[in-house]
């Protein structure tokens, strides 16, 4: 049985916006230092699957549109694979959280 390494996208691969917890846009993209050659590191010497887990709060509302969502993922994938890094998966919770009350809740 092979194993599986889950990886956190924002705060983790990326850096996660502090303004707004979301990186919507490719001007707020911004990679973790060293996460590729960490990643490398680990996929030379490791045998894993790789999922990317991310959740998306809010994700195709008014205030973070799909699209912008979607934008930023293709360049994220297209930049770990330009290194040799490639995810096997990517698992995407976007809830639709609408109020501060919801989203206590949900928590």
């Amino acid at each position: 049985m092979k194993r599986v390494l889950f990886i956190d996208r924002d705060g983790t691969l990326v850096v996660e916006s502090p303004v707004d917890k979301q990186v919507d846009s490719l001007e707020k993209l911004e990679f973790m230092p060293k996460v590729f050659q960490s990643l490398a590191y680990v996929a030379t010497r490791l045998d894993f699957e790789w999922v990317m887990v991310t959740n998306q709060d809010g994700m195709g509302t008014s205030s973070f549109p799909a699209e912008n969502f979607w934008t930023v993922q293709r360049k994220i994938i297209q930049a770990f694979a330009n290194e040799g890094i490639r995810f096997d998966e990517v698992c995407i919770d976007s809830c639709l959280l609408y109020t501060s009350d919801a989203a206590d809740e949900a928590r």
